[in-house]
This record gives structure tokens, C-alpha cells and sequence, in this order.
């Protein structure tokens, strides 16, 4: 398993590099001049300062160069400077992007333990008024936009019932709502996935067997059968997640956390080139990693998968 890590490893850098030409290709194929398009609609400064950011931001280089350029930064950890903030983007972007993944890793808690209870128990009780409210609700969530749904959580728990905060990031009660409207929704796919693998292993013949010996329908659930029906889940899990970081960047602005998407947000607003090139890298490589992290996970929840 190490020798197939280290492979994927290194194939990932060809990825890495394409995803940072796209990246650069943002800035180098907008037409006109950026640094007019990013003072569109303001009052742009003299052109003293123009010329400085020009030189600064290195667009008065041939654009072979400004590719070079970027990627000899991004080797050393430098993103560029916000136009509009004048600091450097890692530094906007290591606090910002901790409480995305706070969220993000909140939220798909949230999706796992109800999604895989919703599908488990569809699977069990399949055909009965279980599996059919279950799957009725997982429909629901599915088609139900996320921002809509984010609205709805704050006017009945923060308006209405005064249960938790509106909107903010100070402590833990101001993740619960953010991280239940995006797990909530995420989770209805893994109970859809999960039902359908589990009555897919609910009929193998080690199943069977392991009913025979008399073990307990808990224990032959879920150690057993659910074991074995992860595989799929697992798969969808990478996909989910990237989702998750999408639809993190609605959720942000809705509930107001302080998190890269709100920056993101905020930076496309502003037409702040270098913050949406620095956080379009961030979560690039971050769904990259998660990726490649799912795929390790196969081998440890299926030991019969062999990697070569």
C-alpha cells in the first residue's frame, strides 16, 4: 500500500500543476486590462499607483513569465497580496479556511449519522412505511436548495424558538445551525447510496451464515453487512465532500461564518484577482487530497481490495 500512496503521490503533481495553469489562466485571459477591471465602477487610483500595482502583481512581464512566476511563489507558500486589503492571501486565507473545514467536517459528521441511519434502516425494514418516509425525505432533501433551506433553520431555530444564534462564528452554538443545513442535505444522498448497497449485501451468503450461527441481527447488521456495504458509501463520501466545500460557500454568506467562502464572496465582489486565485487553489488541492484519501480508505475497510 505504501508503493501505490507514493504513486498516487506523484501523479497528483501533474494534476497540481494543471490545476495551477487554470488557476493563472483566470487572471492572463480575462481581456482587457485586470487592474481596470478589478477598479471597475470605483474610482480608480492615479497612475502612479497603477504602474505600482502593475509591477507588484508582475503584469507588465510577458505572460510565459507571470506563469513562472507564480509557480516559483506558490512553491515558497506565497498566494500574492489583496488588492483591496494590501495583506498577504495565506494570511487572509489560514484563519478563514480553518473554519471552512470546522463546517465542512462538522457538516459531514451531521451527513454520516443521518444518512447511513436513514439507509441502514430503509434497507432493514424495506417496503414498509419505514423505508418509504425515509426515502420520501431523502427525495425532499435532495431537491431542496440549500440557501432556501438555511433561511428556513434560522427563523425556526434562531427567530422563532430563540434557540441558537442567528448568524455569526464565535463558539460552538454558532456551528450547529450551518453544519446541520449542509449535513442535513448532504446526507440524503448517502442514505439513497447506502439503502441500495445494504440490501445488496443483506442477501450474500455470509449474511445468511452469520445468521445461522445465531448471532444477533444487530451484530450481523452492523458488523457484517454494514462493513461490506461501505464501499460504495465511501466512494460518494469523496464526491459529498466536495460538495460539502461548495455549498459551504452559500451557507457562509447565509449564516455569516467567517470561512473562505464568505471571503470568496466577498473577493469576487471586489474583483480581488488574487484571493479568488489563492482560495480557487486551496480548495483545488484540498479536494485532490481528499480524493486520494478515500482511495487509501477502500483497502482498510475491504481488505481484499489489493493495490498495484
Amino acid at each position: 500500500m505504501i508503493g501505490y500512496i507514493v504513486r498516487r503521490i506523484l501523479f497528483l503533481i501533474p494534476v497540481l500543476i494543471g490545476v495551477l495553469a487554470f488557476v493563472f489562466l483566470m487572471r492572463a485571459l480575462v481581456p482587457g486590462d485586470p487592474l481596470e477591471i478589478m477598479f471597475l465602477g470605483q474610482m480608480p487610483p492615479d497612475q502612479a499607483t497603477l504602474t505600482k500595482l502593475r509591477h507588484e502583481m508582475g503584469l507588465d512581464k510577458p505572460v510565459p513569465v507571470q506563469f513562472v512566476d507564480y509557480l516559483w511563489s506558490i512553491a515558497h507558500g506565497d498566494l500574492g497580496q489583496s488588492v483591496r486589503t494590501r495583506q498577504p492571501v495565506a494570511a487572509e486565507l489560514s484563519y478563514r479556511y480553518g473554519n471552512t473545514l470546522i463546517l465542512t467536517f462538522a457538516s459531514l459528521f451531521v451527513a454520516l449519522a443521518v444518512g447511513l441511519s436513514m439507509g441502514i434502516a430503509a434497507a432493514v425494514y424495506r417496503d414498509t412505511l419505514i423505508d418509504v418516509t425515509t426515502m420520501m425525505l431523502a427525495m425532499f432533501g435532495l431537491s431542496m436548495p440549500g440557501f432556501w433551506f438555511g433561511l428556513i433553520m434560522i427563523m425556526l431555530f434562531a427567530v422563532d424558538l430563540r434557540w441558537l444564534p442567528v448568524m455569526g462564528s464565535g463558539g460552538p452554538a454558532y456551528l450547529v445551525l450551518p453544519a446541520l443545513t449542509l449535513g442535513l442535505i448532504a446526507s440524503t444522498v448517502i442514505a439513497r447510496i447506502t439503502r441500495s448497497s445494504m440490501l445488496d449485501v443483506l442477501s450474500a451468503p455470509y449474511v445468511r451464515t452469520a445468521r445461522a450461527k445465531g448471532l444477533r441481527e444487530r451484530i450481523v447488521i452492523l458488523r457484517h453487512a454494514l462493513r461490506n456495504a461501505l464501499i460504495p458509501v465511501v466512494t460518494i463520501l469523496g464526491l459529498q465532500l466536495g460538495g460539502l466545500l461548495g455549498g459551504a460557500f452559500i451557507i457562509e454568506v447565509v449564516f455569516a461564518w467567517h470561512g473562505v467562502g464568505e471571503r470568496a464572496i466577498q473577493a469576487i465582489s471586489q474583483r480581488d484577482f488574487p484571493v479568488i486565485q489563492g482560495i480557487t487553489l486551496v480548495v483545488a488541492v484540498t479536494y485532490v487530497l481528499v480524493n486520494l484519501f478515500v482511495d487509501v480508505l477502500y483497502g482498510l475497510l475491504d481488505p481484499r481490495i489489493v493495490y498495484e
